[in-house]
């Protein structure tokens, strides 16, 4: 029997994200805590994005992608909610 975790993105925001393909942001993760992380963006901003687990969902150096609008941090092919800080 195989336990999966409960998605933390509502629907509401996986509708937001896919209606707006374009907001997505990439970034590369400089610091990692236990309640958020910074991430410096490719267009040159350095952001604190608040995200439960950070520090066991990525490492520094990790590629990642933020939707501020629908406030979805992807990561190694796993999503979770993200606010900025």
């Amino acid at each position: 029997m195989s336990r999966t975790t409960p998605s933390t993105i509502l629907p509401i925001q996986r509708v937001m994200a896919d209606a707006t393909p374009r907001a997505w942001r990439d970034g590369i993760v400089l610091e990692t805590r236990p309640v958020d992380l910074v991430v410096a963006f490719l267009d040159g901003d350095v952001t604190q994005l608040r995200v439960a687990d950070a520090d066991t969902l990525v490492s520094v150096g990790d590629p990642v992608a933020h939707h501020p609008a629908a406030e979805i941090l992807s990561a190694g092919g796993r999503k979770t909610t993200a606010r900025v800080a």
